[in-house]
């Protein structure tokens, strides 16, 4: 693909480099060589340009490199124009129109012929699988659950019955989408009483979710998962949840029962969300926090309990000193009582 093409592609303009240079592929800057074309998105790395060996790179407006050798292409956010380039050169692979003959198909199910559909794959009794699905080996689809168009199910997925998944999602290996929600009432006895998930989970379109991750269903009504939704791998999501649209949520994460998780909302690696909480929209809970009480649009939170992150910063760099400050402590006493001895 030449420069100028990629150019246009990639929302991006050319400000040095003939417009016919060849670029074949993407790669970062430690790592490109003669075709590739890279990026520079964080300042830490602007050392790295001295050395690669990319013919063109993606660059910020403001940003000015001592390279003459190396096709620049201007960008608004350099990052997201080097992975509309990925994009170009590692495009997903096309559907092969198949179903195995391995795989078990309820004659219920209303199943579109341009599928492709892996061995050992199982799809229950009136099941609607739309057109360009993939479903790879070993996947369990239960009674009665619906899947969009353009939509990949890894291996060992399962969907349990009446979930309902949109468009142009991925559910990556392993993961179990619609397992019954954490519910019991202890009984007259002090037994625990399983209450029945009579609910259903339902992922809106673009929805992806990581490898091993659990979405619970509700006991009654719905778990959501609302259009543009990323879920990592190992995340937890209770019963009747509600992850709103372009919510990120990373790996380890938890969260309880009838939470609510706003628009954009970011929870990094292994945070923790108590139940039947609201966190509003574009809020950030860094990693290993975690909360008992709703978190106001906007705010970014720390620790556990969590508290905002400027607060939790000048905590931190207390607690570091604690142990000095105890010894100061007790030269000070000592000191009080040396010159004023106790009655």
């Amino acid at each position: 693909m030449n420069l100028a093409k990629l150019a246009d592609l990639t929302g991006s303009t050319i400000e040095s480099g003939a417009a016919n240079i060849e670029i074949t592929s993407t790669a970062g800057l430690d790592l490109a060589g003669e075709g590739d074309i890279t990026f520079l998105a964080n300042p830490k790395y602007t050392p790295q340009i001295a050395q690669t060996k990319a013919s063109a790179i993606f660059l910020a407006e403001n940003v000015s490199i001592e390279r003459d050798d190396i096709a620049i292409l201007r960008a608004k956010d350099p990052y997201v124009a080097y992975t509309r380039a990925m994009r170009l050169f590692f495009p997903e692979p096309e559907l092969r129109k198949f179903v195995h003959a391995s795989a078990v198909i309820d004659p219920s199910a209303t199943v579109a012929e341009d599928v492709e559909i892996h061995a050992n794959a199982v799809i229950g009794a009136n099941c609607r699988i739309a057109s360009g699905v993939r479903i790879m080996p070993n996947a369990t689809i239960y009674d009665g659950v619906s899947i969009g168009e353009n939509t990949t199910i890894h291996s060992g997925v399962s969907i349990r019955e009446n979930c309902e998944i949109g468009r142009n999602c991925i559910i990556h290996n392993n993961s179990t989408i619609g397992s019954d929600g954490f519910g019991y009432a202890k009984d007259e006895n002090k037994h625990w009483l399983k209450i029945p998930q009579s609910g259903r989970v339902v992922l809106e379109d673009d929805v992806e979710i990581g490898a091993n991750t659990a979405i619970d269903c509700a006991s009654v009504g719905e778990t959501r998962l609302k259009r543009g939704a990323k879920i990592d791998n190992l995340v937890q999501i209770g019963h009747s949840c509600t992850i709103d649209e372009d919510a990120l949520i990373c790996a380890q994460t938890g969260l309880a029962g009838s939470s609510h998780i706003g628009k954009r909302v970011i929870l990094t690696g292994q945070v923790g969300i108590a139940g039947h909480l609201k966190i509003g929209d574009d809020a950030v809970l860094t990693a290993k926090s975690a909360t008992s009480h709703d978190v106001e649009p906007g705010k970014i939170m720390s620790g556990i309990p969590a508290f905002e992150n400027r607060d939790w910063l000048r905590s931190t760099a207390a607690f570091r000193k604690l142990g000095e400050f105890a010894g100061r402590l007790r030269k000070l006493e000592k000191r009080v009582f040396e010159s004023e001895p106790p009655a």
